[in-house]
């Protein structure tokens, strides 16, 4: 290979950001360890940090640096990237949208006509629902700099507004963040509450990370969206619902999502979900196509008691409405 085609593929293969054994690339870029060296200089000249392990096993990876260098994407994660973009300017992330369109423009600018084309196919074959309306907002600059605590292992204060309650200032130490429905959930130990807590990122502002980092605590879930269903499951709802179903569990939880807890049972199997609203488990058990029992609670008999009524009284056979035939004249 000529020395630019080298560079590029030595740039693609250090962008993995994996270790690379000195004895490998130069095997796979088929030149000598001192060529190897000569091409490792050249990347730090155009801004590339690169590090470098020397010795018998020594070795290099790339490295983020302070500022963002050009990056080299295979055909298929440049139109992987591209559709990214285009989802995330219908999200439900605030300011994160115009910042999308500009990155999507510069990428479908520098793409070959081959690559448009499959970008273009999958757009026009696509239908992408706008953000939910009335949801809540999250900021972009809040979801990233509590992204990059959760990274470093760094603690983070900030102000918090719980439902009915003042504004609280929280010390914590961030885990995971959870995106889950419309909703964000950062998933942190709060240090002043000894205990674990989970943050709706649209109440959290003015994150300010800072302090040593520190050493992650075992949560007690098996995983943070665990964590999270569970913290919802336990808040106080409007309603308790318990209905058993003549239908697999699996089928339940295709249609309930994260939102409702299955379990199986003789016959079927539960469905348990705490709500605010019926709306939700009337169209779970509407779209399920199975027979079922409500248990509890009162409400939710009436209300699948009224939509019985409401869908009886449509009449079986509605009259048929044909278009008026016209003369050969008036065609």
């Amino acid at each position: 290979m000529s020395t630019s085609a080298r560079m590029l593929r030595l740039l693609s293969l250090l962008q993995t950001h994996r270790y690379w054994p000195g004895g490998e690339l130069s095997q796979r870029l088929e030149v000598s360890p001192r060529t190897l060296r000569r091409d490792i200089e050249r990347l730090r000249d155009l801004g590339y940090q690169v590090d470098a392990v020397r010795g018998v096993a020594g070795g290099y990876q790339l490295r983020a640096g302070g500022s963002l260098p050009p990056l080299l994407l295979e055909d298929e994660e440049a139109v992987a990237v591209a559709v990214g973009l285009r989802s995330a300017a219908a999200a439900s992330v605030g300011g994160i949208q115009d910042f999308s369109v500009q990155a999507l423009a510069k990428v479908i600018a520098l793409m070959p006509p081959r690559l448009r084309r499959q970008l273009d196919a999958v757009a026009s074959e696509t239908e992408t629902p706008g953000p939910w309306a009335g949801g809540p907002v999250v900021d972009a600059g809040v979801l990233t700099t509590l992204a990059q605590a959760c990274r470093d292992q760094e603690p983070v204060t900030f102000d918090y507004s719980a439902v009915g309650a003042e504004t609280t200032h929280r010390r914590v130490e961030p885990l995971k963040m959870v995106s889950l429905g419309r909703r964000w959930y950062l998933v942190a130990y709060d240090r002043d509450r000894l205990d674990w807590r989970s943050f709706r990122l649209d109440r959290i502002a003015a994150p300010v990370p800072g302090g040593p980092r520190f050493r992650p605590r075992e949560l007690p879930a098996a995983d943070a969206l665990s964590f999270v269903q569970a913290g919802i499951r336990r808040r106080p709802q409007r309603y308790a619902v318990r209905v058993r179903v003549a239908a697999a569990p699996e089928q339940l939880v295709a249609l309930a999502g994260h939102w409702a807890e299955v379990s199986a049972v003789e016959g079927g199997c539960l469905l348990e979900m705490n709500t605010d609203s019926l709306g939700w488990p009337l169209m779970v058990l509407g779209e399920c196509g199975a027979d079922f029992t409500v248990e509890s609670p009162p409400e939710l008999i009436t209300a699948v008691a009224e939509v019985a009524a409401r869908f009886g009284r449509c009449p079986p056979d509605p009259p048929c409405v044909t278009a008026p035939r016209t003369s050969p004249e008036g065609r």
